[in-house]
């Protein structure tokens, strides 16, 4: 319980891009710095680094230590930063956890899983690249299947529509806590309940 974890959330930076699917990494990390009023600070590797506690520990003990991470260039080229970022931290891979969109996962189902492929996604491409390995957990948020003909590269990169505001909202508690969990009680027991107790169909 000793050791951090490195809790990476994808996406591309400045406003332009700060509300579109492709961020939601971002926007859940942000959640948690400031569930724990936690400032971001610039670090070496090209990152955004805030370190918070997250959970209580029992008699009241503040939860582990975790390293919330967003790089400042943009998605393809995270893997440099993330791996710097670790190196530097000396946190291996088997404790980081990546926050990122999914296109495979209906808008709003939550699925965690340690390894397997990218696909697709050239944020995970990146890191998977510059760590060596696709051993890290991952953190999945579904935003659904583009509409008709759009190019999924386009979709990814547009704002979620009003109507899908009020899930959306939701959805990024419920990832916020999904970290809290892996963290404080393991990866395995926070994926049986993730994937166990949603009412939604996957």
């Amino acid at each position: 319980m000793t050791d951090p974890w490195l809790v990476v959330g994808l996406g591309n930076p400045t406003d332009r891009y700060a509300r579109n699917r492709h961020n939601v990494g971002h926007m859940v990390v942000a959640l948690l710095a400031n569930r724990a009023g936690a400032r971001w600070t610039s670090h070496r590797s090209r990152t955004l680094v805030a370190e918070v506690r997250v959970g209580v520990l029992p008699g009241g003990v503040p939860g582990p230590r975790v390293v919330l991470a967003k790089s400042t260039g943009y998605m393809n080229v995270t893997g440099g930063p993330v791996a710097a970022l670790a190196r530097s931290l000396g946190i291996e891979a088997a404790r980081i956890l990546v926050i990122h969109d999914d296109l495979d996962l209906p808008l709003g189902i939550l699925r965690l899983k340690v390894g397997g492929g990218e696909g697709g996604h050239n944020g995970l491409k990146s890191i998977t690249q510059h760590l060596g390995t696709r051993d890290y957990a991952r953190l999945r948020l579904g935003i659904g299947r583009p509409p008709g003909q759009m190019d999924p590269a386009d979709y990814v990169l547009r704002d979620f529509v009003k109507v899908e505001q009020p899930e959306i909202s939701v959805v990024l508690e419920e990832a916020a806590d999904a970290v809290v969990d892996v963290v404080v009680n393991g990866f395995d027991k926070a994926q049986m309940v993730l994937h166990t107790d949603r009412s939604r169909p996957t």
